[in-house]
């Protein structure tokens, strides 16, 4: 794990990087996870796919840093690269054993929209600890799916940070002024994102389906094995369309549609603050302006709001699971992460600026 041991170890725990009161006077606001002896389960039992979100923080973090801080757009599409390439042949190989402080990543972006960071962190300790849930093997199905019910419970009572538990339109991320611009410009560290993102939801597939402990091992290899095939001829490889929850991991959905909602709503505001930061639509000086409306409208469940029939049906009017990427049931392992020593590497010919196909209508260990 190079960059300087990730920051000097996060600049040992936050010791230099703080929030800057003159910017809209935001407050930490910080919530811990709801406490129970599952927690830790999914990284105790799965290492090899718990290690990686803490590399998808990473990857997060940094990409909003330098669409902020290097608004050229050469320069950005250079600094892009070179963060693709450790991301891919590096940190992903060998995440963090531990959970990287985001705003050490991103301290101007941080600064910059503070709450958007709260946000993000607040559905990140939720989707880790639901896969605590299904983890746990002390506990029945039965237990799992109350336990969640519960969480979710837990991180709706942050009415000031959490995402709300119905869908929004997908009009938010695709038709505003601003839309579309980060996918377009930069479609291989898009669909690194948009592959993130398949993973993340799709892990609770196995831990539905599987019967056993070796069930569920099996196929949570096998989806991480997907994961990595993604990334072998980009753009081309990744998911062309956001991978939606209710599309990617159905038996989840239809155990817990209240945190899938939840989580297409974080997805969609991944998207949209790419699109915001990499806009020259925005000005600088309103960046900060406009994502704050665009999050004050995503905690609104009274305005642009779907019915969750219309939700359940929108992946099929998007292309259907292979468009986000592919199931996640059914895979066979047999597919490595790559040699950071001389295996598989991006191709080289790949340019993040490459143009794609025409488009259609965490914080803990």
């Amino acid at each position: 794990m190079s960059r300087s041991f990730l920051i000097l170890a996060a600049l040992v725990a936050l010791g230099g990087v703080h929030a800057s009161p003159a910017e809209g006077q935001d407050r930490r606001n910080e919530q811990f996870y709801y406490p129970g002896s599952f927690n830790w389960a999914f990284l105790n039992s799965y290492p090899e796919a718990a290690r990686l979100f803490n590399a998808f923080d990473y990857g997060h973090a940094v990409l909003y840093e330098r669409l902020y801080t290097v608004p050229d757009s050469a320069r950005a599409a250079e600094a892009l690269e070179q963060e693709y390439r450790f991301l891919t042949t590096d940190l992903l190989v060998r995440p963090p054993r531990f959970a990287v402080a985001e705003e050490v990543i991103e301290p101007s972006y941080a600064k910059l929209a503070w709450q958007a960071k709260l946000m993000f962190d607040w559905a990140h300790v939720l989707h880790r600890q639901i896969y605590d849930a299904y983890a746990d093997e002390r506990l029945s199905p039965a237990q799992s799916d109350s336990l969640i019910e519960r969480l979710t419970d837990h991180y709706l009572t942050r009415r000031d940070v959490a995402f709300p538990a119905v869908p929004k339109s997908m009009a938010l991320m695709d038709e505003q002024y601003y839309s579309q611009v980060f996918r377009r410009a930069y479609p291989t560290f898009n669909g690194l994102i948009w592959a993130y993102h398949w993973l993340q939801v799709g892990l609770y597939e196995p831990l539905i389906a599987g019967r056993t402990p070796s069930e569920k091992k099996a196929g949570i290899q096998a989806a991480v094995a997907r994961f990595w095939d993604m990334l072998k001829d980009p753009p081309a490889s990744m998911p062309q369309v956001m991978p939606m929850t209710a599309t990617v991991a159905p038996l989840f959905t239809e155990r817990h549609r209240r945190a899938a909602a939840i989580y297409d709503n974080l997805h969609m505001m991944h998207d949209i603050i790419s699109d915001i930061l990499a806009a020259d639509t925005v000005p600088r000086a309103q960046k900060r302006q406009v994502i704050y409306a665009a999050l004050a409208e995503f905690r609104d469940t009274t305005r642009n709001v779907m019915t969750f029939d219309d939700w359940m049906m929108m992946g099929h009017h998007m292309g259907g699971v292979e468009a986000m990427g592919g199931p996640v049931l059914g895979l066979l392992p047999g597919s490595k992460p790559p040699d950071p020593h001389g295996g598989h590497r991006p191709r080289p010919d790949t340019a993040l600026t490459r143009a794609p196909p025409p488009l259609s209508p965490e914080h803990r260990p």
